[in-house]
């Protein structure tokens, strides 16, 4: 029974992490102000990964897994937000929009 605890625990624990793991790259960009050097096809696979994810822990019920994605997948969001906001502005620069 230690075991199930243990692992469970640490699975939380990655769960949150992972999520945590896109807020560095969300200041970088809201400070930046420019997506060069993210990749919009990474970021938005990311979030699909995460939205499947999420509809397969509510398939089985399981409470962790659709809280610990949600948070992933509204932390990556707005990476891909981001991504999409200033490759925008850069685009519209480049054609004099």
């Amino acid at each position: 029974m230690w075991s199930k605890n243990l692992i469970e625990t640490f699975f939380s624990l990655g769960l949150f992490i992972n999520a945590l793991l896109f807020v560095p790259q969300v200041i970088r960009l809201y400070k930046v102000k420019s997506a060069i050097g993210f990749s919009l096809i990474t970021f938005f696979g990311f979030n699909l990964i995460q939205f499947f994810t999420i509809l397969h822990g509510y398939l089985h019920r399981d409470l962790l897994l659709i809280i610990g994605n949600t948070l992933s997948f509204l932390t990556c969001g707005s990476v891909t937000y981001l991504i999409v906001l200033y490759k925008g502005k850069n685009w519209s620069k480049d054609i004099n929009i």
